[in-house]
């Protein structure tokens, strides 16, 4: 980041102030008996989930704070969820962010599902050194100049 323009953060100004939505995915892989533990609350540091989705949450409103040139924006609604896929013993995390404003979400969706995935980590990796994320992605955004985009 020198006097050059090469770094900047993108005028937005002239956009208009839709409704938009931008929904995020990614997966935390673990052992069979730390998924056991995770889905039974018994992991030595607590309950994982519940402070998955209050990392989440919290993540996606500091995403200006974590990402260079990333616009503040005002998060009307944030909601961080879980499938349990006790058969690979992962859980899929899906993180939703919607708010009225003149660029999208994707950021704020995609660190509160990376946060999320990085507080399960840290809740199992005591007893599980091999747990793994995969697999962030957008998956979903609406509003805006371009519309609804599925990407999934």
């Amino acid at each position: 980041m020198d006097s050059s323009p090469n770094i900047r953060m993108v005028d937005v100004g002239d956009k208009a102030v839709t409704i938009r939505q931008a929904t995020a995915k990614c997966l935390v892989v673990m052992k069979e008996p730390t998924y056991a533990a995770m889905r039974d609350g018994t992991l030595p540091k607590g309950d994982a989930l519940a402070a998955a989705r209050l990392a989440g949450i919290m993540a996606a409103k500091q995403t200006p704070t974590l990402i260079p040139m990333c616009h503040p924006l005002l998060l009307e609604e944030v909601v961080v969820d879980f499938q349990m896929m006790e058969k690979d013993c992962a859980v899929e995390i899906t993180a939703m962010v919607k708010g009225s404003g003149r660029t999208g979400f994707e950021m704020e969706a995609m660190t509160a599902a990376s946060v999320a995935a990085l507080t399960i980590y840290d809740m199992g990796k005591g007893i599980d050194s091999t747990i793994c994320i995969e697999k962030l992605r957008l998956v979903r955004k609406s509003g805006g100049k371009s519309g609804t985009v599925v990407l999934e």
